[in-house]
């Protein structure tokens, strides 16, 4: 990751934390703040990023970046079991594909 691009994730990943903190925010219930606990770069233009709640309580989310276009910029969500259980076949299928079309290269 390109220290352009790792400091646009940094300044994002603080801008989230201030956005779920609002504790007029639908869903926070608990009031809670967040804090960036810690991001874990996953490859040159995705991150797992760890925010630790006041309650104690950590949430994981999954940042990546687009680097084209009118939606350029890093993305995020915060992954359900079901949303990991389909990347886990989804990395079959990436795969398959990359296997599928390497002979195409030549």
């Amino acid at each position: 990751m390109n220290k352009g691009i790792a400091t646009e994730l940094q300044d994002f990943c603080d801008t989230i934390a201030e956005r779920y903190s609002n504790v007029k925010r639908v869903g926070n219930v608990n009031n809670e703040t967040f804090l960036v606990e810690e991001i874990i770069p996953t490859s040159d233009h995705s991150a797992c990023v760890n925010f630790v709640k006041t309650g104690g309580k950590v949430a994981v989310a999954f940042f990546y970046y687009i680097n084209k276009g009118r939606s350029k910029g890093w993305k995020y969500f915060f992954p359900t079991d079901s949303h990991v259980n389909g990347f886990q076949a989804f990395l079959y299928y990436k795969l398959e594909a990359e296997r599928r079309n390497y002979s195409k290269n030549f």
